[in-house]
């Protein structure tokens, strides 16, 4: 079984979790993610399934949506509703809600817009020499982390839930991969000079993926045929430009041949999707100006 998976992530389970039940439900062992959530985010989760694993290098990257609400008043040690408080600053509910107020959103978030650079939190599944930061956070070991490079095209305020707290603010942001929404709301509470953390958590897009393509988890275990939930290998790669093979050069592809071209308006080096004449997927390549052919990198038996 070959293709591609979109999940809805539900709230208190692990991405590893999420992986081990698609497992059981499709009875394949090859299942990878493209993109960790924290155990209480939900939405969109991209699952490569058989022979697609081998595209995670150009799912992984794709941008992402998410909706976040963010509580003022204090940080916890996560940056999220998981963790502890910190220091609450003697705040009440009511000064936070008139701090709020006062707030000129649009000047306030427009400084996190476009690209810009970010540390990484201590509680992330990011790996420094070889350990992963949530486990030396867990030991009560702090390490050094290097800012990255992020960009954040859109952050935007939305209308809070009547069930959600005054001292709250719900966002949409779209941003590369790599972006830390828990950092982002931290951040956001000491440009104000207000304490922050995230109470909820949706990842509503990744890449081109919605709410729209995913399948609840129960619902995809509860199908008589999940394995028809599964989506075309090709779908995990459609972004990419296309080169489609005459009948006489797929063979040859597969054997790790490259194909000349005119070019194609191609790029130097960027990945190509190599089809067959019924646009079945065959190989990604990439392009070499100079002797003007496509070489296929992962060919796909």
């Amino acid at each position: 079984m070959n293709g591609i998976l979109i999940v809805d992530k539900p709230a208190g389970l692990t991405s590893h979790d999420v992986v081990m039940r698609v497992r059981r439900a499709l009875g394949t062992k090859k299942i990878g993610h493209t993109g960790t959530l924290d155990p209480f985010a939900t939405g969109v989760m991209v699952l490569l399934v058989g022979n697609a694993t081998r595209l995670a290098q150009f799912v992984d990257k794709d941008e992402k949506e998410y909706e976040a609400l963010v509580q003022f008043g204090y940080e916890t040690d996560t940056g999220d509703v998981t963790g502890t408080p910190k220091a609450e600053g003697g705040m009440q509910a009511d000064d936070v809600v008139r701090s709020l107020a006062a707030v000129e959103w649009d000047a306030v978030l427009g400084k996190f817009r476009g690209e810009t650079m970010q540390t990484p939190p201590m509680y992330s599944a990011k790996k420094i020499d070889g350990r992963k930061l949530y486990d030396l956070a867990r030991a009560g070991v702090e390490v050094e982390r290097k800012p990255v490079r992020i960009v954040i095209s859109k952050l935007e305020l939305l209308p809070v839930q009547s069930i959600e707290p005054q001292t709250a603010v719900r966002i949409r942001v779209v941003c590369s991969a790599g972006t830390y929404i828990r950092t982002l709301a931290e951040d956001i509470g000491r440009e104000i000079g207000l304490g922050a953390h995230l109470t909820a958590l949706r990842r509503t897009r990744a890449g081109r993926f919605t709410l729209s393509d995913a399948i609840n988890l129960d619902a995809l275990e509860n199908e008589a045929d999940p394995a028809q939930r599964v989506r075309s290998i090709s779908d995990a790669v459609e972004h990419l430009p296309a080169f489609q093979l005459s009948a006489d050069r797929v063979d040859k592809t597969r054997s790790g041949l490259s194909t000349r071209t005119d070019g194609d308006g191609f790029q130097e080096g960027i990945p190509i999707r190599m089809l067959d004449q019924d646009s079945n997927l065959i190989a990604i390549g990439t392009y070499d100006l100079a002797n003007k052919i496509v070489k296929p990198k992962i060919v796909l038996v």
